[in-house]
């Protein structure tokens, strides 16, 4: 695992698997797996590998997702696997998510690994 980068004010990333792919791109179709972690503890609330669910898919850069995967995901490339961690501002915010167990102000982290670029 490689140290944690910078992305922006409240981002950052730490490479588990470096990707050998092409790279994220703004407006490109990402389809990734993830599993969503309170940052204290690193409790889950939320992955695509849960029975039930599926790889999740969006356009990145573009605002379908919250701040900090957007800006995450965009120094992403194919077939990486990274820790994306976020203040709450770039999560959901004040409002939290109660339906996941989400409090206002959450700090997040997820893992996330590119799985198709289109």
């Amino acid at each position: 695992m490689s140290a944690p980068i910078k992305v922006s004010a409240g981002v950052e990333k730490t490479v588990i698997t470096p990707g050998t792919g092409a790279a994220v791109t703004r407006g490109a179709t990402v389809t990734v797996h993830c599993t969503g972690m309170l940052t204290a503890g690193l409790k889950k609330f939320w992955s695509t590998h849960d029975p039930g669910q599926r790889a999740f898919t969006f356009k990145a850069g573009v605002g379908q997702v919250i701040q900090g995967w957007d800006e995450g995901t965009m120094t992403m490339c194919l077939g990486e696997k990274s820790r994306i961690s976020m203040t709450g501002d770039k999560g959901y915010g004040s409002g939290g998510f109660p339906a996941w167990g989400i409090p206002p102000n959450a700090g997040l982290t997820f893992e996330l690994e590119v799985i198709s670029i289109q």
